[in-house]
């Protein structure tokens, strides 16, 4: 926390009066730097609507509040188009939107949870990018577009695009999904370096908040004894021992033995790593994965490594 004292102001001696006022704005200040942000992109469809009713029972959680944001983008023949409403009444048509969306949640939760608004036009990822680095969020929450699961988790454009190339947490949200008590999180991990693929202080943070137990979930099809996945296992638990965590080694397929484990055994929330190719790349393109898919109504995180000196999001 940040202190004033009498004679920390401009260099001059104040009142008693005055430097209480001043330091109850310091203490307000603070707390207002600390506050945890849940930034939700929403497009105002049933989907979206789960994911920020999904987002609101989050932040009451962990005493966040929520931002939320809608981007749209005009078609590239707006001009030539002959479409029945201005610029401005479409604008305020979404902004009019946005206002009774936040009056409902606030009506909703009956004040717990702050929510604030944004509209902005142009790339989604662009714009989404610009709002976190300026919002500096928890977790970015969306939900899944398309008519099934697998679309909606993995071919949606914008949720894709985001889960790949944004540095910030993301989390998506199927219809289906409803928010509980967060106790167990899978994190689906190949273990090939760790060190240098697995963000641990943001995990660390994650099961922290929510008072978690990790689960690390490893697929080999190796029948021998394995030196690398000893060590990998061994450094990886070294540095996980001030939470609660369990390992997991699997046989099988890659992506469904994960996602069959994480669905069987209940996880609250499975941390993809889009980094670690293998894994992530698999989960897109074979098709037996994707109907595997349709099947799991777990929310997904996706996180990013940064390095110890780049931390987006989940933090102290």
């Amino acid at each position: 926390m940040s202190y004033v004292t009498r004679r920390q102001v401009c260099g001059h001696r104040v009142t008693k009066g005055i430097w209480l006022v001043l330091l109850g704005k310091a203490i307000i200040n603070e707390k207002n730097n600390c506050m945890k942000t849940l930034i939700v992109a929403t497009d105002f469809s049933a989907i979206a609507r789960n994911a920020t009713q999904y987002a609101m029972e989050m932040a009451r959680a962990i005493e966040a509040s929520v931002h939320l944001l809608h981007v749209y983008q005009l078609p590239a023949n707006y001009g030539m188009l002959d479409i029945p409403i201005s610029m401005p009444d479409w604008e305020q048509g979404t902004e009019d939107l946005m206002d009774g969306l936040k009056k409902q949640l606030e009506q909703d939760n009956g004040g717990q949870v702050s929510v604030s608004t944004e509209v902005r036009m142009g790339d989604f990822v662009l714009e989404l990018t610009t709002v976190c680095d300026r919002l500096q969020p928890y977790a970015v929450i969306m939900g899944c577009k398309g008519s099934t699961a697998v679309e909606r988790v993995f071919l949606g454009t914008h949720a894709i695009q985001a889960m790949k190339h944004l540095v910030w947490p993301v989390i998506t949200v199927p219809l289906e999904a409803k928010f509980n008590v967060i106790r167990k999180i899978g994190l689906a991990c190949d273990l090939a370096e760790p060190e240098m693929t697995v963000p641990l202080d943001s995990i660390i943070r994650l099961v922290t908040d929510f008072k978690a137990t990790l689960h690390v979930i490893n697929t080999h099809n190796e029948q021998s004894y394995d030196p690398q996945l000893v060590s990998a296992s061994g450094w990886l638990g070294a540095k996980l021992k001030d939470v609660q965590h369990k390992f997991h080694f699997i046989k099988g397929d890659t992506e469904a033995a994960i996602l069959h484990f994480a669905q069987s055994n209940n996880m609250d929330l499975l941390i993809v790593l889009p980094r670690q190719h293998s894994f992530w790349d698999t989960l897109i393109y074979k098709s037996h994965t994707k109907q595997f898919v349709l099947k799991s109504h777990i929310p997904l995180m996706a996180l990013h490594f940064q390095g110890e000196t780049a931390h987006h999001g989940i933090k102290a």
